[in-house]
């Protein structure tokens, strides 16, 4: 106990029960005579203390006191005291947003912060200034502004350019002026003392701000930008030769750019453009290639950081941002081996081949003293390791588990449970690995993630089912966390009454009903509803309706009443079918989306909500929705088709589809509500499906034309959504003449024109065509011609001239395909359906892919394209040579269809697919089969 030391005996602070009042009266002391700087200071430190604490919606000063404590602070400019004057100028730039008058002091401010002022707080002056004068005056400043930002003293130069910053939004065109200045400040190259010792090379401090002012200048110039990011990425490039792979591939020179925090900067705005705009990609990634070789560690991360990130990052590119990381894997600081494992962890969940490079090194860190690295490290393996290392993996992982907390548990849980998805044949230790973790102790966050992991097996692990429900039950038996043990009952009503013992499930959800709360007792009786309907062996329907008679007997209603609709569905099919064995489900991002309307209806809630304006989906679709959501980690990145004639068709179809990893009820609920608005659709019936939005121009274009595919039963309807960027005109009687290539299966039926186009504003057209033969299914393309007439716009009125010229603007073709027709789904065995379809109706196709430089980008884009849901885990091909993919999906017309593709891969000749699809309907499986054609 002798370290132990009682609240009294801890020393008192200057902030300890700052009073605003007490404040107020100390605040006589700036009017003594003479000054105490020490006395001062310290109440400076606590009202700056006290305005730290304030905030808009309570302010801690009214404008009356801050102005009165404004005018007693400015009574020590006279001061020669240099520690008082830096607090007085703090205290004054926090005083100026809330006093009054502060415009009254600028003349006293400005005398500190001339050329001949001491340089310990002619920073402070400066940054007061700038806080003290408004729009009007900001001229008045501008000479001393510019001067002092290319001061030889960094501290002056990056106070008044941080300043700067603060002057933008109200005098943005003056700031403006000061560009050649900020760029002499990022250029310059000064000495710096330290410790005594001169150290050559600009200020960092001073280059970063310098940097980042002058990037806001250029923000509204594209060019000025690149050029910036140009003259100083090439610059700092050349400052290589300290850093990790600066020491291994040497280097040198002498770059204007120094600043290493600059320099990170610099690559943010790099990556910025390259993303942005695809002509200027080559040359940003070039430069932030460069910098992979710079002297400064975070500049070297920074840059390997960036390159992965950059959409569709080529191989090379991938590879050089790897090996740059790889060697900081075994850096002796932590931050760096943080770093660089968090990024190739981050980078594994979109191209884990690439990063297994690395996996010797990531599995000398499962050892790392610093928990974060280890944690890092074992996900990654999880994400980059293949089927042979899995055994090995796990092992490791059992013996990690004890030594870490909650969060990181999950973080390693949510690893395996991906890696069960990429791995179904091993899950039978990975059940085993999450069975173990469920006994040990932990918190509802962590035994909910372990829980959604076993439900996951269950689902999209056919083979694993009836285990790991055994794992359930026997969590159940000791749950304390009451909403995990309604999802578990929940789930055995699902799944128990279809394994072979039906018994066994039933005697655990009962035991629920005998010994949990009411609302577990109430999930529990749903549950052995469900053992009682269908087609079920007489007797477990008698033990149950047994077992629902006992519930009646319950002290809570909600209990007693699902007891009593249990019953009468056991007795009556038509009841059971509706409310027990229907799988439907609402489209949840719908249900949402109308459920925030009606809440947020200003009127009162007298009509009830309308659930029929919610669509309904298949249970198929809906796990086919969420097994692309939890499959997206382990997806691997992979280019478009090549150039040849059978692949270059096939990369227009990837970009008219868009993908097909993002759900597709999500697209379609997106329009929904847009398309019920329109009083044309109103017979058309409900959208099947909508496509991602496809550009049809490039964002820089005077006229910008997006397009979405929606497809009904019997029609097509083509949105086209036009953006006029052309200032001081207005286009009006806007339309989309849209041209099938195949004007046989399609016909046109009507266009809904925009009356008119300003610019800045965008507007929707509509093109509807009848599907001629409805149970067909058309692959075409539009050729689209944009008409409109343009009239002049006064800039004065803003009125349109009376008249104007006809014109028209041709843009980009939109494709039609087979992805436009078919939604994924999702089914436990491919074998079993496949066998269920039969021949009857199977089409076969075969197409020589000669660019594609693996399996892996074929199986990619094979499954973009068709739209379809890969099965079993054969969107991760396992071989070099072959592969064959399992494909489902259901047309639009509501059939089945499931696709077989053999894939076989060669140097010389590429990839040669063969695809075998089997469907409800003829033409749903030529649909497949002509997908890629």
């Amino acid at each position: 106990m002798s370290g132990y030391k009682k609240d009294e005996d801890i020393e008192a602070t200057p902030f300890t029960s700052i009073d605003k009042t007490t404040v107020f009266q100390e605040a006589r002391i700036f009017n003594s005579s003479p000054i105490s700087p020490r006395k001062c200071r310290t109440l400076l430190t606590k009202i700056a203390y006290l305005l730290s604490t304030s905030t808009s919606s309570a302010p801690v000063f009214t404008k009356e006191e801050a102005t009165q404590l404004f005018f007693g602070v400015s009574k020590l400019f006279q001061n020669k005291d240099a520690g008082l004057r830096q607090m007085v100028y703090v205290v004054i730039k926090e005083l100026a947003s809330v006093a009054e008058d502060v415009i009254m002091v600028t003349s006293s401010i400005m005398k500190d912060t001339a050329m001949g002022s001491d340089v310990v707080f002619r920073p402070n002056a400066i940054r007061a200034l700038c806080r003290v004068i408004d729009s009007t005056t900001v001229q008045a400043i501008e000479r001393l502004i510019k001067t002092a930002i290319v001061d030889k003293h960094a501290s002056v130069s990056s106070a008044a350019l941080v300043s700067s910053f603060h002057l933008l939004p109200i005098a943005s065109p003056i700031i403006k002026h000061w560009a050649n200045e900020t760029q002499e400040a990022v250029t310059a190259s000064k000495i710096i003392t330290m410790n005594g010792q001169q150290l050559s090379g600009g200020s960092s401090i001073a280059q970063y701000h310098a940097l980042g002012l002058l990037y806001q200048m250029r923000s509204g110039d594209r060019m000025g930008v690149i050029k910036m990011i140009t003259q100083f990425g090439s610059s700092g490039s050349n400052n290589s030769g300290g850093g990790m792979m600066g020491k291994l591939l040497g280097g040198g020179g002498n770059g204007s750019l120094k600043s290493s925090a600059g320099l990170v900067m610099l690559i943010r705005y790099a990556a910025k453009i390259a993303a942005e705009d695809p002509n200027q990609r080559a040359s940003m990634v070039g430069i932030i290639e460069s910098l992979l070789r710079h002297r400064s560690d975070m500049v070297n991360i920074e840059a390997a950081k960036a390159l992965l990130d950059i959409p569709n990052v080529q191989e090379s590119e991938a590879q050089a941002a790897v090996t740059c990381l790889q060697l900081f894997l075994t850096s002796p600081r932590y931050a760096a081996r943080f770093a660089a494992i968090r990024t190739l962890n981050k980078f594994a969940m979109r191209n884990p081949a690439a990063v297994s490079v690395c996996n010797p090194d990531i599995e000398g860190m499962i050892a790392d003293s610093n928990r974060s690295i280890a944690t890092f490290a074992i996900t990654t393996l999880l994400k980059t390791g293949n089927e042979a290392s899995v055994d090995r993996l796990m092992k490791q992982i059992q013996g990690f588990m004890g030594d870490i907390s909650d969060e990181f548990k999950a973080t390693i849980v949510d690893a395996v449970r991906s890696l069960v998805l990429k791995f179904p044949a091993k899950q039978g230790i990975m059940l085993a690995f999450l069975s173990g973790v469920l006994r040990d102790e932990g918190g509802y966050d962590f035994k909910r993630c372990v829980v959604e992991a076993v439900f996951d097996m269950i689902k999209f692990v056919p083979e694993s089912r009836e285990e790991a429900l055994s794992v359930l039950c026997d969590f159940i038996e000791d749950c304390e966390y009451s909403k995990l043990a309604v999802r578990i009952l929940h789930l055995l009503g699902q799944q128990g009454p279809g394994m072979p013992m039906p018994r066994k499930y039933i005697r655990y959800i009962y035991n629920r009903v005998a010994l949990e709360n009411a609302l577990v007792r109430a999930a529990a009786v749903s549950a052995l509803a469900r053992f009682a309907v269908g087609d079920v062996d007489q007797g477990v329907k008698t033990s149950v309706k047994v077992l629902l008679a006992r519930c009646m007997d319950d002290i809570d209603d909600e209990v007693r009443d699902r007891a009593a609709l249990a019953l009468r569905c056991v007795e009556n099919e038509e009841m059971a079918n509706k409310f027990v064995k229907n799988d439907a489900v609402f489209s949840l991002p719908v249900l949402e989306q109308q459920l925030v309307l009606y809440v947020s209806d200003t009127g009162s809630f007298e009509k009830p909500f309308d659930i029929k304006q919610v669509p309904v989906i298949t249970r198929e679709q809906a796990d086919a929705e969420a097994f692309q959501k939890k499959t997206q980690a382990t997806t691997i990145v992979g280019s478009t088709f090549g150039t040849d004639k059978p692949a270059a068709k096939a990369a227009a179809t990837v970009a008219s589809v868009g993908g097909a990893s993002a759900p597709v009820e999500d697209a379609t609920s997106r329009y929904a509500q847009a398309l019920a608005a329109v009083p044309e659709f109103s017979s058309y019936g409900a959208v099947l499906k909508s496509s991602r939005e496809v550009e049809l121009t490039e964002r820089e274009m005077e006229y910008v034309v997006s397009a979405v595919k929606h497809v009904f039963n019997e029609h097509i309807v083509l949105q086209f959504d036009v953006q006029n960027t052309i200032p001081d005109t207005m286009l009006e009687n806007v339309s989309m003449v849209a041209v099938p290539e195949d004007e046989e299966s399609l016909e046109e039926e009507f266009i809904i024109p925009l009356p008119t186009l300003t610019e800045g504003v965008p507007g929707t057209i509509y093109v509807a065509f009848r599907r001629v033969e409805p149970e067909m299914y058309p692959i075409t393309s539009f050729t689209n011609t944009l008409k409109f007439t343009t009239k002049e716009v006064d800039p004065t009125t803003g009125e349109p001239e009376e008249t104007g010229f006809d014109d028209e603007y041709q843009v980009e073709n939109l494709e039609l395909v087979s992805g436009d027709f078919i939604s994924p789904t999702f089914i436990g065995s491919f074998t079993q359906a496949w066998d269920a379809l039969g021949p009857a109706n199977q089409a076969t196709e075969t197409y020589a892919l000669s660019s594609l430089p693996s399996l892996a980008e074929a199986t990619k884009n094979v499954v973009e394209v068709l739209g379809m849901q890969p099965l079993e885990g054969t969107d991760s091909p396992t071989s070099t040579t072959t592969h064959v993919v399992k494909l489902s999906g259901r047309a639009t017309g509501g059939e089945k269809v499931l696709a077989s593709v053999q894939m076989v891969f060669a140097s010389q000749r590429g990839v040669t697919v063969k695809i075998t699809a089997r469907a409800e309907s003829e033409g749903a499986a030529a649909l497949v089969v002509n997908g890629i054609a």
